[in-house]
């Protein structure tokens, strides 16, 4: 599976999931949402699971949002099929039958803070700075 998320599980049923792309902010990039997709599916199938931490790599980021130099390369179809992957994968964190925690570090910005917004509960680091930058845009 990808390095992009790196899953860590122990002995009691606790899953860590870290987003790992700290040079890039942790941005979700087509690579971060298949393969975190991808442990949900194998996750919603765990019989042993208690519950899953979902934070970012480094201090910096728990995610930054969309990583926009890969959406600007996108076609129209390309980037609705990466929000409808990024709904999906929202919708599968949303409706594990386990507790669900964000472990925010850092920036925490558009599909970040959906992301955090999908869980359970966040907890937010000292330095965790949550925002919608995107409706700036117009």
């Amino acid at each position: 599976m990808s390095e992009a998320v790196i899953e860590k599980v122990d002995n009691d049923g606790m899953v860590r999931l870290t987003i790992n792309r700290p040079k890039a902010l942790n941005a979700l990039n087509s690579e971060v949402l298949a393969a975190l997709e991808a442990h949900l599916v194998e996750l919603e199938a765990h019989p042993n699971l208690r519950a899953v931490l979902i934070t970012g790599a480094g201090e910096k980021s728990f995610v930054a949002g969309a990583d926009i130099t890969e959406m600007r390369e996108k076609t129209p179809e390309e980037a609705r099929a990466f929000a409808s992957q990024a709904l999906r994968t929202i919708k599968r964190l949303e409706t594990l039958p386990v507790p669900v925690v964000a472990l925010v570090n850092g920036f925490c910005l558009g599909g970040g803070c959906e992301l955090a917004l999908a869980c359970d509960w966040a907890v937010a680091s000292d330095n965790a700075v949550f925002g919608q930058p995107e409706v700036l845009l117009g």
